[in-house]
C-alpha cells in the first residue's frame, strides 16, 4: 500500500512547487541573492587608489612647488639645460635652439602642477569649512552660556536686593534703641544689663 502512495505524494509536491513559482519561471531561474550577506566585489578595469593618500600627496607637492627651494632648483635645471645645449659638442646636444624639448617639459610640469594645486586648495577649503562650522557651533554654545550666566547673575542681584544686609539691620536696631530711649525722658535704663550698682550673686 505504501509504494502506491509514494508517486501520488511526489506529484502533489510538484504541483505545490509549480503553484509557488511565478508565471514564466523555469527550473533554471537564477537563485535570489541573500540579503544577509555582502555582495561580492565586481572586478574593476581601472586602477584603484586611496583618495586620502592621493590628496595628501598632492598637498605635499603643492606645498613644495610654492616654496623658494623649488624655484631655485627649477632655475638651476633650466640654466644647466641651456648651457649644455649651447656649449656642449654638437653630438651631445639633445635639445638645440629653440629648445623645443625644454618648452615641452615646462608645459608638462605646469599642466600637472595646476590640477595638483587646485586639489590641495579644495582640500584646504573643505578643512576651513569644517573649522568654520565648528567655530560657529562653539560660538553659539558660548553665547548661550553667557546669556544663561547673565540671567543667573541678574536673578541673584534681584534676590540680594530683597535680603536684609548687616548695615541695614544695624541701622534698624540703632533706630529702635533711639526710639526706646526717646520714650523714657527720665533717663531710666531699659535693658537689665545696663543697670548700675553692685552685682548680685544671682547675676553671675
Amino acid at each position: 500500500m505504501a509504494p502506491e502512495r509514494e508517486p501520488a505524494r511526489r506529484e502533489a509536491g510538484r504541483d505545490l512547487v509549480r503553484d509557488r513559482m511565478p508565471a514564466g519561471a523555469t527550473a533554471t531561474t537564477r537563485p535570489r541573492a541573500r540579503l544577509d550577506q555582502p555582495r561580492p566585489r565586481r572586478p574593476r578595469i581601472l586602477p584603484e587608489w586611496d583618495p586620502e593618500a592621493f590628496g595628501k600627496l598632492s598637498e605635499r607637492i603643492a606645498r613644495f612647488i610654492g616654496t623658494g627651494r623649488f624655484l631655485v632648483w627649477m632655475t638651476v635645471v633650466i640654466v644647466v639645460w641651456l648651457l649644455w645645449n649651447v656649449s656642449a659638442p654638437a653630438p651631445l646636444r639633445f635639445d638645440e635652439y629653440p629648445f623645443i624639448f625644454l618648452t615641452l617639459m615646462l608645459s608638462l610640469q605646469a599642466s600637472y602642477a595646476a590640477p595638483l594645486i587646485l586639489l590641495a586648495q579644495n582640500r584646504q577649503d573643505d578643512r576651513d569649512r569644517v573649522n568654520l562650522e565648528q567655530d560657529r557651533k562653539q560660538n553659539e554654545r558660548s553665547i548661550a552660556d553667557t546669556e544663561y550666566l547673565t540671567r543667573e547673575i541678574a536673578a541673584l542681584r534681584i534676590g540680594l536686593g530683597e535680603v536684609a544686609t548687616r548695615d541695614w539691620i544695624r541701622s534698624e536696631l540703632q533706630d529702635m534703641v533711639r526710639d526706646i530711649q526717646d520714650g523714657h525722658p527720665d533717663g531710666q535704663r531699659v535693658f537689665p544689663a545696663e543697670r548700675s550698682g553692685p552685682r548680685d550673686v544671682d547675676d553671675r
